[in-house]
Order: C-alpha cells, then sequence, then structure tokens
C-alpha cells in the first residue's frame, strides 16, 4: 500500500511540475506528516466533494450548452486540453473556450451526458482523475449520435478553489482498422 501512495505522490508531483512549466501557479511538494491528534477536523467538504462537484457543475454546463459556464470550471492560466478531435491540442483558455462553442454549434439540439466511474486522487492543493463519460448528441439534421469517451483531469487548488488546469479526452482506436470505437464499451 505505501508504494501505491509513493507511486501516487510521484505522479502528482509530476503533474505539478508539469502544470508549473506550462505557467500555472506553484506550490512546494506535499509531505507526509501525520496530523497531531489534537488538530481540528477541517470543515466543509472535502477536496474530493468539492472535484466531484465541480464534475457535476461542469457536466450540468455541458448539458446546459453554456460554454462560458463549462469554462468557469478550468483555469484561466496555463490550461492544456488534448481533446477528441482536431486540432491535436489546445493551449489557453480562450482557445478552449472556442472548442466548446464550436461542439454546440455543431450539436444545436439537446445534449445529455452521464459520467460514471468517476476516481479522484487527491495529494495536497494537487489531484488527478479519470470518468467515463457518455454524451448523447442531436446532429443538425436532428438525428441523434452518442459517444463515449475517456476523461482525465488533473486539478489544481488555486484561491482556496478547484480548476481543471490539464485534461485529455479521448476514444479508443482499434488498431486492426485504425477505426475510432466512439461507443468504448468495456
Amino acid at each position: 500500500m505505501r508504494n501505491l501512495q509513493n507511486l501516487a505522490s510521484a505522479s502528482v508531483a509530476s503533474f505539478a511540475l508539469a502544470g508549473a512549466a506550462a505557467g500555472a501557479p506553484t506550490s512546494p511538494a506535499p509531505t507526509a506528516a501525520a496530523a497531531p491528534a489534537s488538530a481540528p477536523k477541517p470543515t466543509g467538504p472535502s477536496d474530493r466533494a468539492q472535484i466531484q462537484a465541480l464534475e457535476k457543475g461542469l457536466n450540468a454546463a455541458l448539458e446546459a450548452k453554456d460554454a462560458k459556464k463549462v469554462m468557469s470550471h478550468y483555469t484561466r492560466q496555463g490550461l492544456f486540453v488534448f481533446d477528441v478531435t482536431p486540432p491535436r491540442q489546445h493551449v489557453g483558455w480562450a482557445d478552449y473556450e472556442k472548442d466548446w462553442e464550436d461542439l454546440f454549434a455543431a450539436f444545436p439540439g439537446p445534449v445529455t451526458n452521464q459520467i460514471t466511474d468517476l476516481n479522484i486522487t487527491v495529494v495536497g492543493d494537487v489531484a488527478y482523475g479519470h470518468s467515463i463519460q457518455d454524451g448523447h448528441f442531436t446532429v443538425k439534421d436532428g438525428t441523434k449520435t452518442e459517444l463515449v469517451v475517456r476523461v482525465t483531469d488533473v486539478y489544481r487548488k488555486i484561491g482556496g478553489k478547484w480548476f481543471i488546469v490539464q485534461e485529455h479526452v479521448s476514444v479508443p482506436v482499434d488498431l486492426a482498422t485504425m477505426k475510432p470505437d466512439p461507443l468504448s464499451k468495456p
């Protein structure tokens, strides 16, 4: 178990360094120190609960097709995203906001999205999580389409609030045919 904790801490540290390289605010690496028995218990929702609420709010904004509200969950400085659609990457808040606006323009009808398998690891003011997201979209001609994606997020607590600082959205590819699997069922 200790090896898993060390691996998780090392992973988060590397994400923190990547965020620092991208211009995100930096902070010292987390240390594993036991809290004194008399230390007061934290009040308010846990960091994990705050990140779960961030994901729930982001999903609600997606379903409302509100690009500004979607983007309120992302950092304004140092954001980096690999999305499922071209171009290969989005660097910066304004670039990724345009990607959301383009998505909503391409699918003018209702959007629903279900998040499953959300797993979050928090170490200090940096965290990472992954989930499966099953989206249902209505295309301009009225037909409906489904897309299941894998999402990995890196979060950073900035000014007491959690934001997504790095994101990777993908679908599996069948290497025999080189075709994407847009429904990616296990």
